[in-house]
């Protein structure tokens, strides 16, 4: 008879995969008639920036975010060695209501103040979300200062906010990580942060863009920075979750 601990890790186990089985299902679904409205309507303002501006947006999107990388290479956390499944997503539950706590205090700062404290929202919201993606990686067993762990964040930060057409690419990519970790080059230079950033500022701009009104700004930067981390920690779960299941022993 199954020790009463492995008989519980099992039952975790298997409602893992079920919610697992059902994240992808949805995650791969058909962009619908809105979404492809959207993008397209998004893609005829983006046409209509200037290059230069576009170029800037991307350096500085570009900056952060290997700022965030690079910064937190002296704040690493350690990961945290254990086998059971539901250890490691206790821990990972842990950090998100943290992060989802601190991204609300930050988004209802940034909203009170107007249109300039709201732009200084993107870099502090998004050091918040990529620090909650290190410390996630760090609960399940991972270790951050390998570049294709860094790699593995920035493919759930951009699966997370993009368009439905670019989800189903890439969650692709997670799905078969072994392979895909085989051919990343050795650094970011190759990495295409043009797509990057007009994928997330497209989704973003939906998101937030109430944030800059006056009076209201707080109230709504607190809520959309909660729930834009909550959803952010979901995708992550899911994620390390497909690499767990892919990298078990079928003899475990």
């Amino acid at each position: 008879m199954p020790e009463p601990g492995n008989l519980a890790e099992a039952l975790y186990e298997k409602l893992a995969r079920e919610e697992l089985r059902i994240w992808l299902q949805q995650t791969k679904k058909k962009p619908s008639l809105v979404n492809r409205f959207t993008s397209g309507t998004q893609r005829s303002i983006n046409n209509l920036i200037p290059e230069k501006i576009h170029q800037a947006i991307t350096f500085a999107i570009e900056k952060i975010v290997k700022g965030v990388l690079i910064g937190n290479e002296f704040v690493r956390p350690k990961p945290y060695l254990v086998e059971l499944l539901r250890l490691k997503e206790y821990k990972a539950r842990q950090a998100i209501r943290l992060y989802k706590r601190t991204a609300s205090v930050e988004g209802a700062i940034t909203g009170a103040g107007g249109i300039l404290m709201g732009f200084a929202d993107l870099p502090a919201f998004l050091a918040i979300k990529m620090k909650m993606l290190f410390d996630l990686a760090a609960a399940y067993g991972h270790d951050v200062r390998d570049f294709k762990e860094r790699v593995f964040i920035l493919t759930i930060f951009k699966l997370t906010f993009s368009s439905q057409k670019t989800r189903n690419t890439t969650v692709l990519l997670l799905e078969n990580w072994t392979e895909t970790a085989e051919k990343l080059p050795d650094n970011f230079d190759g990495f295409d942060w043009r797509s990057f950033q007009l994928e997330y500022r497209d989704y973003m701009d939906l998101a937030k863009l109430a944030q800059l009104i006056p009076v209201i700004g707080a109230g709504v930067g607190a809520v959309a920075n909660f729930k834009l981390t909550e959803q952010l920690g979901k995708t992550a779960i899911q994620a390390y979750r497909l690499r767990y299941f892919a990298e078990k022993s079928p003899a475990s």
